[in-house]
């Protein structure tokens, strides 16, 4: 666990430096890039359609270890708006908060304490 949670803290740390500097040098101007390359059936638009996907996984999986209950429907939307920003540290703190265990950590305490 302990690997898991420095592999957590080092994306989020990255993704912080790298988005923080990306907003500096091209501003907050996101989606019309993200989607444009999607548009122009090209690599970089393959690349963005698949991640999208990644995205959309992370969010359901969020929304359903919550039960899909109204607070878990927006920690999806948020997984799937905050991506790996969002998701390093959504994991690392129910790293903490479930104290490791990583059935708890994967399916959420309820369903973990069923089985």
């Amino acid at each position: 666990m302990q690997l898991f949670r420095l592999f957590l803290i080092t994306c989020l740390i990255a993704i912080i430096g790298y988005t923080s500097v990306t907003i500096a040098n091209h501003g907050l101007n996101l989606m019309p890039v993200f989607f444009g390359d999607m548009a122009e059936m090209a690599w970089p638009g393959q690349f963005n359609l698949d991640f999208m996907t990644f995205l959309a996984l992370s969010a359901i999986w969020v929304s359903w270890r919550h039960q899909f209950s109204p607070g878990g429907l927006g920690l999806g939307l948020i997984a799937f708006l905050g991506g790996m920003l969002f998701l390093s540290a959504y994991l690392l703190f129910h790293s903490f908060r479930t104290g490791g265990d990583v059935s708890k950590l994967l399916l959420g305490e309820v369903r973990a304490a069923s089985r």
